[in-house]
Parts: C-alpha cells; structure tokens; sequence
C-alpha cells in the first residue's frame, strides 16, 4: 500500500476533498462488474482538469506508484479493478460536454461523460451518437475509448474507434497529446489515436475526446423472431441482409428468454416457444421497406428458419422488443455467472458455437448456459450460471478450466478471445490464443515508450513479469 504522507502530497495536487481513503470508497471504485478480485487500493483521486491529470501521473512516476483509470466501472474483464494497492484515478468530475460543430458533425467530451449523456445530447442536436449497449446509463466515454467499446450497432455503425475523431491523452510520462485534431483525412504517418483506443488505460488517460455524430435514424423498427435451431439463424441474416440495411442483429436462446420473462416486466414477443430469437432492427423509412420486411420474413418462414415473429409497430414497442435483449446481462448477474466474450468471423458463428457448446455440455452436463450476442457482427457471450448450493469461488475455479477448451477452439478459428470488453486482468492469461508471440512483444515494446516505468494500469493486457 501507498505510504500515508505520499497520499497527503496526492491531496495538494487537485482539489479539496478529491481524495478519498475510507473502506466504502476504496471498495466501490476499486472493483467494476466483474467478482472475480477483491478490491483494494491504496486511494481513489478524483482530478477536475488536464493539468491535474498531468500532475497526478507526474508524482505517482516520482514515487513508483501504479494508477488505475476508473470510469463507469462496468467492464466484465477486471480492467479497472484495483488489486494490489494501486490509486484509482476517477473522471467522475471530468464530466462536461466542452463544445459542438454543427458542421463538422463533432462534440467534444471530457472522459467522465456517461454514454447516454452523449447519446441525448446529440439528440437534441438532431443528430445520433450510434455506439450504444445495456450499460449505456452508467459507462463513461472514456472507458468506451480504453476498451474500444462495442454493442448493438456494430453491424451498421462499426465500434467506438469508428467514431473518435481526435483524442487528448496524458501519456505515462505526464505527456499532453493531441491526437489527429479532428481530421477527417490526415496521412501525416502513424495515426497514435488509434494506439490509445483498446489501450486499456496501460500506455495514458484519455482527458479529452472528439467524438463524431451520425444523423438520426428514420422510423427504426425491430422484429423479434423464433427459429428452430442456432443454423438457421444465419440464412435468416443473410436474407435480411440481402434486401434491408439492418442496425441491429442480435441473439438470445430460449434459456435467456425464460429469465427474462420470469422478471415479469417485458411480455413474451408470442405465444410459440423456439430454442433461438433473433432480433433484427432497420430503418423503415417507407412504406416499401416494411413491405419488404414482410416479404422477408414470409419467405424464411416457407423456407423453415423461422417459426414465428412480431415487428414493432410503435415506439412503445420497439423498446419492448429490445428489452428482452438488453435486460439479459444484468437479469443473469443473479446467477454470477462465468462469462465470456468471443468472437470470430460471422461465416463461422454456427460451427463456432457448436463446438463450444458441446464441450461446455460434456464437461459441465448440470450447469445451465445462456447464449446471446452479437450475431451481425460476429460476437458471442458464452454465460455459464452458477448453481444456487455452489460457493462463488468453487464456482469460477472449476470454469477456470473452461477457459483453455474455449480459447483452444478460438485460436483454431482465428477469433478473439475479447471481443468488446477488453482483456483486463481475467483474459491476459490468455493473450497468446489470439495474439502471436510477436505482435505482443511490439505490443510491450510500445508501452514501454508511453510508460516506461510501468506505471499505468499495470498488469492489464499483459501478465506481470
């Protein structure tokens, strides 16, 4: 742990009552969704500008202290989990909106702005911020930038790096950067922005950032529909595919739906019972284009992928329908459970989860698992529930063995072991399933030039040596 007088001289570097030592405090920001460590840093700092983001990273060089980025904390690989005495730096109070080109199409943000702060602001503008996902009430944008976050629009709209048209970073070495300056074409050698997102908080901090805007959808309808099997799924995408410009292809199984349901707030989209849905969102901005949904969805049911379907025929139910997708994460928490977030080519989504699922099934015959993810896009999230009689800690060990069959079957598909929600602490282990032996090596080689004492977010992407 930090020596109390180093934390004193912390306290003269932002302002009054921005650093916090009580237990309450260290154990709510020291941790994010993930329970797989125990929390315990030394301090949590809360800075109000760039200068003292910058003196921040300055005194923990001068004293060899590790420092963790915390924003909304609700990241599932323990990236920004403070385990071994670390001073969390929390943007909380870097929370403003700072400007907006109407012309360009661009805001730009401090990195404690929440997703749907961005999201609403743009609204009003008339315009759409489109990365958006379940945690978009309570993620900052800076979080969004260190994990590259993802989501339900990936199909269409491409992750959070698509939109970053220019970055202000605080390097490891206390460094102010700006990064492409909001260019749209800049061919002036290498693009560092890129660097930072994914960085995970190891090579700076985000302090600023410039975001793109996207002009707002046209009537934005969803249909939920039930196949007989995973397989079908997929010629069901590439039919919809083939006539509409879809925003949106998700998936749950009938197990996700159940607990949804058994919450008891969102009604079933139709009486049939199906082992997979898929729900699909476009732009119905005619009429014509709903008729061809319609089209669409009659020939794949003559074809036998769909059993049955509903589409939205208001905003009311829109949001219903995407509910019983969204509230998934968060209604399985009860479960704790052991989740992983995967990813290959969409081509190879069927035979990818087959052969999980049956190792999974083999090994594990009295657990219950829960699909669902991002088909569009090629992103599963594997969710093993954890029996009711079971210890928590019994529980993740005996899934820790999961996690080599699992990864083994990605490498053997040339996937990714994190799809969206970084490598943290719970995947660095793992690195190597999905990264060769010499993109890491340039990988360290890189930190080592924005941090060269190590001293952001250490033990994150990379295991420590």
């Amino acid at each position: 742990m930090t020596h109390p007088a180093v934390i004193d001289e912390l306290k003269t570097l932002v302002d009054p009552g921005k650093v916090l030592t009580d237990a309450a405090s260290l154990e709510a920001y020291g941790k994010d969704w993930t329970k797989h460590y125990p929390p315990a840093p030394s301090a949590i700092v809360f800075p109000k500008t760039v200068e003292q983001v910058q003196a921040i990273v300055r005194w923990a060089n001068a004293h060899k202290v590790a420092l963790v980025p915390s924003g909304g904390r609700t990241g599932l690989s323990a990236g920004a989990v403070a385990a071994n005495g670390e001073v969390v730096v929390s943007f909380d109070y870097m929370n403003q909106i700072l400007g907006f080109n109407a012309f360009d199409r661009t805001v730009v943000c401090q990195p404690g702005v929440i997703t749907r702060q961005l999201q609403t602001y743009a609204e009003e503008q008339g315009l759409y911020y489109p990365v958006d996902f379940a945690s978009s009430g309570s993620s900052q944008i800076g979080g969004n930038i260190g994990t590259n976050a993802g989501g339900i629009k990936v199909i269409r709209y491409g992750m959070t790096r698509n939109w970053v048209a220019g970055l202000k970073v605080v390097t490891g070495k206390g460094e102010l950067l700006e990064l492409n300056k909001d260019l749209i074409k800049n061919a002036t050698g290498y693009d560092l922005r890129q660097l930072f997102i994914g960085a995970e908080g190891t090579l700076g901090f985000v302090v600023e950032a410039t975001l793109r805007l996207d002009r707002t959808p046209r009537n934005l309808t969803a249909m939920v529909l039930g196949t007989p099997d995973f397989d079908s799924i997929m010629p069901v995408l590439h039919a919809f595919q083939g006539k509409l410009d879809l925003t949106a292809f998700e998936f749950f199984s009938d197990k996700g739906l159940a607990k949804i349901l058994a919450r008891g707030d969102v009604p079933a989209p139709f009486a049939t019972d199906c082992p997979f849905y898929a729900l699909l969102e476009f732009e119905a901005s005619t009429e014509e284009v709903a008729n061809e949904a319609l089209a669409t969805f009659e020939h794949c049911v003559e074809q036998g992928w769909v059993l049955d379907g509903v589409m939205s025929q208001s905003d009311t139910q829109l949001k219903n329908l995407w509910k019983l997708r969204e509230y998934l994460s968060e209604t399985i928490s009860h479960w704790t459970p052991y989740k992983n977030d995967i990813s290959v080519t969409v081509s190879k989504v069927p035979a990818f989860l087959r052969d999980i699922d049956a190792i999974v099934a083999e090994h594990y015959p009295d657990y219950e698992v829960v699909w669902y993810g991002h088909i569009g896009d090629g992103n599963l999230h594997l969710n093993i529930l954890k029996p009711e009689h079971m210890s928590k800690d019994d529980f993740f060990a005996s899934c820790t063995k999961v996690n080599k069959w699992v990864f083994d079957i990605v490498k053997r598909y040339n996937g990714s072991i994190s799809a969206e929600h970084g490598v943290g602490m719970t995947k660095r282990d793992y690195l190597g399933y999905s990264r060769s032996p010499e993109e890491i090596a340039c990988m360290k080689a890189i930190k080592a030039v924005f941090d060269p004492n190590g001293i952001m977010n250490p033990g994150k992407i990379f295991a420590p040596e």
